[in-house]
């Protein structure tokens, strides 16, 4: 036995992945990630509490065969919805009290002494009934964000006949004047709070001045009282949603260190095993051997035993550059790692965790000269879905076979629909970035939302490899 070291030429095994995974924003915030990923500041998260978890994402780098598949939800940033408040997922549970309120509202008219006017009474019912058919059967997902503000217009429009056929401002059903604040202050963005304000002041001037005007001080001080207590609440809520969110992440991005210490000290201690047991005990079987070579004396068994003693010698010398390796920090980044750093750094404007798939042996199959054209379509790809197309799920899939490396995005959004005919520039450079390496890009509906197909050829037995650009 030799006793060779030879760990100096030892090749890093491959990366671990620190999983910096991020807590969901709690409001709808859809903009930048202290709060307000940028995209569409201010939305709730779609999942909230079901932020969905890493599944194993800092396995020992031993754990995971190249060929393996490998499945990861990568929550790297802010869960955040662009579905709208409107979202079917927990709809009737986010709803429920505020229509209850509403319909406490309206059946307070049948308290003595009974509404003053049945002509108030039927069109508060029918403004009320309109928000509410709206909110049920409008497409939110298909419709223009800036209409997520119309419901609690129409909510709050539909107050002000309820409280003129309750007798005015003094009947006690003003403070229901409240209702579509608290909605949009926990579930909107903070412009739409701003929209309902106003709203809300002149449903309580309206009020102040028919059917008998009231004294201009008493006007004047509910309009002050209102616009404060109005203003303070929106500004609290929007402001203690930013808090807890930039506290997540604060929170995440420490998890993510602690787990990469972690990671640290496992092969720190992986390696002191190796080092301390499994190789002196080789290193000694390897001394036992040759002393029963001095002692046989028979040429062939003496060969036997050589054969025996160098391949000894090899794993020996295999393990070393192995705890070479496990000693000497985090080996470089493959591709693995840079697909999930392109999709932490595009998750706020996503403005939804998404949910990343890897197959296949990513890190050793795919050739240089591909990792930058498939890294830019990833990019390209995800600038346009999740907020930019109402989506509140994405799916990422890269998967590396025998001869064809394919990308796949998706989700259930409404952009890429006015781009199914080719038409649209971003599609077309996602086209071009595949045709110049002799793949493929196609587009197609699936499960209410699209798919987005993107795919080269493999260098290898199988592929032909890509195209000279």
């Amino acid at each position: 036995m030799n006793g060779d070291n030879g760990g100096q030429g030892a090749t890093p095994g491959p990366a671990a992945r620190p999983g910096d995974g991020r807590a969901p924003e709690p409001g709808w915030a859809r903009g930048p990630a202290s709060g307000q990923p940028a995209g569409r500041p201010g939305r709730m998260p779609r999942k909230g509490a079901r932020e969905p978890a890493v599944t194993d994402p800092q396995a020992a780098p031993a754990a995971r065969p190249a060929g393996s598949t490998q499945a990861v939800t990568v929550p790297l940033a802010p869960a955040v919805t662009t579905g709208g408040p409107f979202r079917r997922e927990g709809l009737v549970t986010r709803i429920l009290p505020f229509a209850l309120v509403a319909a406490l509202g309206e059946l307070s008219l049948a308290l003595p002494p009974g509404p003053t006017s049945v002509v108030t009474t039927v069109l508060s019912a029918i403004l009320l009934a309109a928000a509410g058919l709206a909110i049920a059967f409008l497409p939110w997902n298909r419709l223009p964000g800036a209409l997520d503000v119309l419901p609690p217009l129409l909510y709050t429009a539909s107050l002000l006949p309820l409280i003129l056929a309750s007798g005015g401002p003094d009947s006690g059903v003003s403070a229901v004047l409240l209702m579509p604040l608290v909605w949009t202050s926990l579930f909107h963005r903070a412009w739409e709070s701003g929209c309902v304000i106003p709203g809300i002041l002149a449903v309580m001037l309206v009020a102040s001045l028919i059917p008998h005007q009231a004294s201009t001080s008493v006007i004047l001080r509910r309009m002050v009282f209102w616009a404060a207590l109005a203003t303070l609440i929106a500004v609290a809520t929007h402001g203690l949603r930013g808090r807890i969110s930039r506290s997540q992440q604060a929170a995440a991005r420490l998890q993510g260190r602690l787990r990469e210490v972690s990671i640290l000290q496992d092969r720190d201690r992986i390696a002191s095993n190796l080092q301390d047991t499994v190789v002196q005990r080789l290193f000694a079987a390897g001394l036992s051997l040759q002393g029963i070579r001095v002692i046989s004396g028979a040429p062939e068994v003496s060969q036997r035993i050589d054969g025996v003693v160098r391949n000894l010698d090899e794993a020996i010398r295999l393990l070393r550059q192995s705890i070479f390796g496990l000693e000497h920090g985090l080996p470089e980044q493959g591709l693995r790692r840079s697909i999930l750093d392109v999709t932490s750094e595009l998750t706020p404007v996503l403005g939804v965790a998404p949910e990343v798939t890897l197959e296949g042996p990513i890190d050793t199959a795919v050739p240089a000269e591909v990792t930058g054209p498939l890294l830019g379509a990833l990019r390209e790809a995800l600038s346009h879905s999740g907020a930019k197309a109402r989506a509140n799920r994405v799916a990422i899939t890269v998967s590396a076979g025998p001869s064809e490396l394919s990308l796949i995005v998706t989700d259930n959004g409404s952009r890429w629909h006015a781009r199914d005919s080719g038409g649209g520039t971003q599609l077309a450079r996602l086209r071009a970035r595949a045709v110049r390496l002799g793949g493929s890009c196609d587009l197609s509906a699936a499960d209410g939302g699209t798919r987005l197909v993107w795919r080269i050829p493999l260098p290898g037995p199988g592929g032909s490899g890509p195209a000279a650009p």
